[in-house]
């Protein structure tokens, strides 16, 4: 299948009532209203992001959309629904590719989301070693230019162990996540069939990143051993 072939299996792009849908999904965080919006969720939010798997799978493997629902056995948050959608790449080996849609519009994103400690302490090491640090910031200002930046979500407070508080690359050395992202507000482009050439755009941007994962840590299964 070429490019062309694959943008056009979608007359369109995402259906602009989804964004709709998860505003006020989450003011409505009930059974009864999920009931009542279910076939609205299945044909208006879930189909068009399906056809974009279809579109998307040739080139970035396959992809899988996460359930609706949430796990809240350990959660202190108990709704029920998730406010967003995701998708991603179904291997869980190797560093991934993902898209978010919710009320805020697209994030696009990926690289390493839950790092083993293996691969977070060789990741420290590069950027503690002045010799292997400059390809590390090189590579993060290259996908910075296409508006990517590292995910400092649940980045420590402080120093990681053996580290001094005050190192000069002490913003990286406190990452816990090893992702990147891009956030959209809700444009035009993504409800029409512009929508799967921007993702693989950004995902080819994402794919920098995890190239040089690949080479640099450990893979998941090097990593366990």
């Amino acid at each position: 299948m070429t490019e062309n072939e694959a943008a056009g299996l979608d007359g369109a792009g995402i259906d602009a009532d989804a964004f709709a849908f998860y505003a006020e999904l989450a003011d409505h965080q009930t059974k009864e209203w999920w009931l009542a919006n279910k076939q609205r969720y299945e044909t208006r939010v879930k189909a068009p992001v399906e056809r974009l798997v279809d579109a998307l799978g040739g080139e970035f493997g396959p992809l899988k959309i996460f359930r609706p629902y949430k796990d809240v056995r350990f959660s202190a948050d108990k709704r029920p629904y998730k406010d967003h959608l995701g998708l991603v790449t179904a291997d869980d080996s190797s560093a991934t590719y993902y898209l978010q849609l919710s009320r805020q519009g697209l994030m696009l994103a990926g690289g390493l989301y839950q790092p083993a400690r293996e691969q977070l302490a060789r990741f420290r090491e590069i950027v503690d070693d002045n010799r292997l640090v400059g390809d590390l910031e090189a590579t993060l200002e290259e996908v910075g230019e296409s508006g990517f930046a590292i995910m400092t979500t649940d980045a420590l407070a402080t120093a990681p162990r053996g580290f001094r508080v005050d190192h000069p690359k002490i913003e990286l050395l406190r990452l816990k996540r090893l992702a990147i992202a891009a956030e959209h507000a809700p444009a035009d482009w993504m409800t029409g069939p512009e929508l799967v050439d921007r993702v693989r755009a950004g995902w080819r941007t994402v794919r920098v990143w995890n190239d040089w994962i690949a080479e640099n840590l450990p893979t998941a299964v090097e990593a366990t051993r």
